[in-house]
């Protein structure tokens, strides 16, 4: 038998069934709250409103769990591969080599842009942002591809799944290379993700770069780990925008206007910028700890903190040991690395911080990994991207494939003036 959940408004008692996950995660089903009652709820930054089920992606953040399709994060980063990890959260299983072998050739054959869309990038500013051009790129995807949309057969929407994966870290590099006036260099149709990305961003014409396989190592670790994270603030976009059944480019496009901003992807372009000016102010990292517990104090310390996590992220424990292994080799060693450690670990033994629950989150070491990569600091969203691509369309998937789906529209509690007639312009006074 169902269970239900009772509301009681003056005088009269509704009723309303009591929705469990698989984890046991719990929800009150208040579909149709509105038509019953006239009343809504309200639920600023959706803290406590479920706005879909999903099959793709587990948070735990009391317990610091996050699992794909099931499987343990960590499993994920030590033993699987970014192509194998999209598959998995694209199809809700591990693919067998044959399916393997399939997506990583599609995708390798998908990395070139179309030569318009070359030209359109080489017109923007050298110093526009990556994530504009990333946004404005991939939405004009749309318009040389217009047959994917909801409804669109399987194979139209895989093809375009991979061209996403694909182009995406292409038009990255094309970024990178036209802000630092160099010529693009051509993706490869071998497979190898990650090692064609760095060879894309850092090789030139009459120059081969043969990436260090640690690094491309860390760089499938690290897009590992961006896949997907439930219902953020840009899978929801991803989700929001598609539900009014727009193409798909488009959808993805809200996703990353979505992660741009530094309350989001952005943050550990915070970080680095946090770590330089410790480093350049010459004080021990407990002089801005105290900065940032002073409330007269606008200081505040980056990579802390999350707004699912109260426990340390797991994402951030895995990134931290690879890059104490990285760093450790002579060739990219970075004093920063040890301003992190100290910073962190007297943050993990002061009272103020544990009280309010604030660990090091997944932006806390990922940017110092982009560093030491070679990567400039405005291009690490840009890599979140790449990394969350596969995870935005395994969200859009599912969404439309959702029986009974509707447009997202939320509503509001309207707070402005009563009705108010209009007042002709000779009879104002100012």
């Amino acid at each position: 038998m169902c269970e239900i959940a009772k509301l009681i408004l003056g005088s009269e008692t509704y009723e309303f069934p009591i929705v469990v996950g698989t984890e046991n995660e719990r929800a009150i089903d208040i579909r149709p709250l509105r038509a019953q009652t006239g009343h809504i709820t309200l639920d600023s930054g959706f803290m406590n409103t479920g706005s879909c089920e999903s099959e793709i992606t587990f948070i735990n953040g009391e317990k610091g769990i996050l699992r794909y399709r099931g499987i343990p994060l960590d499993q994920l980063a030590d033993q699987s591969s970014f192509i194998e990890t999209s598959y998995l959260l694209l199809n809700g299983n591990l693919p067998s080599p044959t399916e393997l072998s399939k997506i990583t050739q599609d995708i390798a054959n998908q990395g070139e842009i179309p030569e318009q869309m070359k030209k359109m990038l080489q017109h923007f500013p050298q110093d526009a942002h990556p994530m504009a051009v990333l946004g404005s790129m991939i939405n004009a995807l749309a318009g040389f591809y217009q047959e994917v949309v909801p409804g669109s057969n399987e194979d139209v929407i895989s093809e375009a799944t991979s061209r996403l994966i694909a182009v995406t870290s292409t038009i990255a590099a094309h970024s990178y290379k036209h802000s630092i006036g160099e010529e693009f260099v051509a993706p490869s149709s071998e497979p190898g993700y990650s090692e064609n990305f760095l060879k894309m961003m850092f090789s030139s014409p009459d120059r081969e770069y043969s990436p260090d396989p640690d690094m491309v190592k860390a760089l499938e670790m690290l897009l590992i780990m961006h896949a997907d994270h439930e219902q953020n603030c840009s899978a929801s976009s991803v989700r929001l925008v598609g539900s009014s059944q727009p193409s798909l480019y488009a959808a993805i496009t809200a996703g990353i206007a979505a992660l741009w901003g530094p309350l989001h992807g952005g943050a550990n372009q915070a970080v680095m910028e946090m770590l330089a000016q410790i480093h350049k102010s010459g004080k021990e990292p407990e002089a801005f700890i105290d900065m940032a517990k002073d409330k007269s104090n606008n200081f505040r310390l980056s990579g802390f903190g999350h707004r699912v996590y109260k426990n340390y992220d797991p994402r951030a424990r895995i990134i931290k040991n690879i890059c104490m292994d990285i760093l450790k080799k002579e060739s990219v060693s970075d004093p920063l690395l040890d301003i992190a450690v100290k910073l962190e670990a007297q943050v993990l033994n002061d009272d103020y911080f544990i009280k309010r629950k604030l660990y090091p989150n997944v932006d806390f070491y990922s940017g110092l990994l982009y560093k030491a990569m070679g990567i400039p600091t405005d291009m690490f969203t840009v890599l979140f991207a790449i990394g969350r691509m596969p995870g935005w369309i395994a969200q859009w998937k599912e969404m439309i494939n959702t029986p009974g789906i509707k447009i997202g529209r939320p509503r509001q509690v309207y707070t402005g003036n009563n009705e108010t007639n209009y007042i002709p312009m000779q009879e104002r006074h100012i």
